[in-house]
């Protein structure tokens, strides 16, 4: 459900739990509802633009732990 990542952000030390295949099902998950959310707010459906700086700083939470992961791999 892309909605319920909407709701809160997620937090670092939560995703450092996850193995990084996990992280990037969480990275194409938030992608789409990214995506999903953008359309949205084109087509006037949704006004909270708040959310889309929320799933941008997710997105990128998520890739730094992904990167600290292969850092710590090598």
């Amino acid at each position: 459900a892309p909605d319920a990542k909407l709701e809160s952000k997620m937090k670092a030390t939560e995703l450092r739990t996850k193995d990084v295949a996990g992280l990037q099902q969480e990275l194409s998950d938030l992608g789409r509802a990214h995506f999903a959310l953008r359309m949205q707010i084109a087509t006037q459906q949704n006004s909270n633009t708040a959310q889309l700086k929320r799933l941008r700083r997710d997105i990128a939470r998520v890739q730094t732990v992904i990167k600290e992961k292969q850092v710590a791999a090598k």
